[in-house]
């Protein structure tokens, strides 16, 4: 369903998520964007070139992943041949789980491979999620907690800025960069890369609540998949974790945090835990691989061979968990189940939680007057019905 330039939509018979609830209101859509009705009527004395009857659904902001390493097949870290045309694949594949904007991720890799992948990602798909820049999980991390990322390619920075341009060529399209803090021996690095535009986050790490308090001082306000791959909390020394609860935070700032509710990685007492703890900075995130929306077999996760056996990814011949294979819709229904949390706040936690920490929510996880017409509908059981970005249905669950 295409929609010409200057049509004017009017969605009606519908529940739009604004203000942290639901109200029942129309939705007006006009080249793009979500628009106020008033001076269409008041001024242009125009009405809707069409109306589109939702049949009692909940409007929603498109959800946002910053956490996503492939998918159908495609390994952004490990397809570098084909970068475009896995982009694209991905992307396309992506609405129909409901998400509109997405961070490609790439696992620690060799220089060259982050110098050939990084300038070819394309921004905008015809028909697709949007790129909102590529999130580099690594190589500055800590090999204690490597998970799913080859040793050999794991680096530290002994440069400063300068280590981090030669190993990535560049920092252009970079959006995410996730670093184990202790590793850091110069903390400017993490200022100068948050005065580039780039949001700096911590893990991979075996770092202390102070190594973490110290990272967010000099700008990180992310942490990378709660729980997974960092010290386990411990009441004299709580870790990463403890910035969910830290005193030291600057005032004013806060720490966002990714967490994998795919019902493999996170157990449903941690989930509730980091939400009552720290319920404003939770981004659910699918930190999916190449084999979502694949059945069980082999396939890869960067440089590293990966297996898919009942509903699970592991690094090949082993038990490491190396990635999820659920689809951000259903990582919200099941976090709404575990937390018994509102359906509007998971929804949420997918959408506009994300678009604040990367400083994009006038844009993108809102629906909000002038904001971008990237919106789902679902029904109460959050089951996606459609997806629109720009304004354009680019899946319907009827299809």
């Amino acid at each position: 369903m295409s929609s010409a330039a200057g049509e004017l939509l009017q969605f009606v018979n519908c529940r739009l998520v604004r203000d942290h609830g639901l109200v029942e209101d129309y939705l007006w859509v006009r080249n793009g964007k979500i628009i106020n009705p008033e001076p269409v009527f008041f001024d242009e004395q125009s009405k809707a070139h069409r109306r589109i009857d939702c049949g009692g659904a909940i409007i929603a902001p498109g959800y946002i992943d910053i956490q996503i390493n492939g998918g159908y097949g495609v390994d952004f870290s490990y397809d570098k041949e084909t970068t475009e045309a896995g982009v694209v694949k991905v992307a396309r594949g992506l609405v129909k789980s409901g998400v509109t904007s997405f961070c490609p991720t790439l696992v620690t890799s060799p220089n060259d491979s982050y110098h050939t992948i990084l300038p070819r990602i394309p921004k905008k798909i015809d028909g697709g999620a949007g790129v909102l820049g590529v999130h580099v999980e690594g190589p500055f991390i800590n090999p204690q907690k490597k998970g799913a990322h080859p040793e050999n390619c794991i680096q530290t920075i002994d440069n400063g800025i300068a280590t981090v341009r030669d190993t990535y060529g560049s920092l252009d399209g970079i959006k995410i960069i996730t670093l184990a803090p202790e590793k850091v021996k110069d903390a400017t690095v993490i200022r100068e890369l948050v005065n580039s535009g780039i949001t700096v986050s911590l893990g991979h790490s075996m770092g202390t609540l102070s190594d973490g308090e110290h990272a967010v001082k000099h700008g990180a306000t992310l942490i990378t998949h709660l729980f997974n791959a960092m010290l386990p909390f411990h009441h004299r020394d709580p870790g990463l974790v403890g910035l969910l609860a830290s005193d030291a935070i600057p005032q004013g700032k806060t720490v966002y945090f990714g967490i994998i509710s795919d019902g493999v990685h996170t157990h449903p007492a941690a989930l509730r835990i980091a939400y009552r703890t720290h319920p404003e900075g939770l981004i659910l995130v699918t930190d999916a691989i190449s084999a979502l929306g694949l059945e069980d077999g082999v396939h890869h996760i960067g440089q590293l061979p990966l297996q898919v056996k009942q509903g699970k990814a592991f690094i090949a011949g082993t038990d490491t968990l190396c990635g999820s294979i659920a689809p951000m819709d259903e990582c919200v229904r099941i976090f709404q189940r575990a937390t018994d949390c509102t359906k509007v706040y998971a929804i949420e936690a997918a959408s506009l939680h994300p678009a604040k920490c990367l400083g994009i929510e006038r844009q993108k996880g809102t629906l909000d007057f002038d904001s971008d017409a990237d919106f789902i509908l679902l029904d109460d059981n959050l089951q996606l019905l459609s997806t629109w970005i720009s304004g354009v249905c680019v899946h319907s669950s009827n299809n």
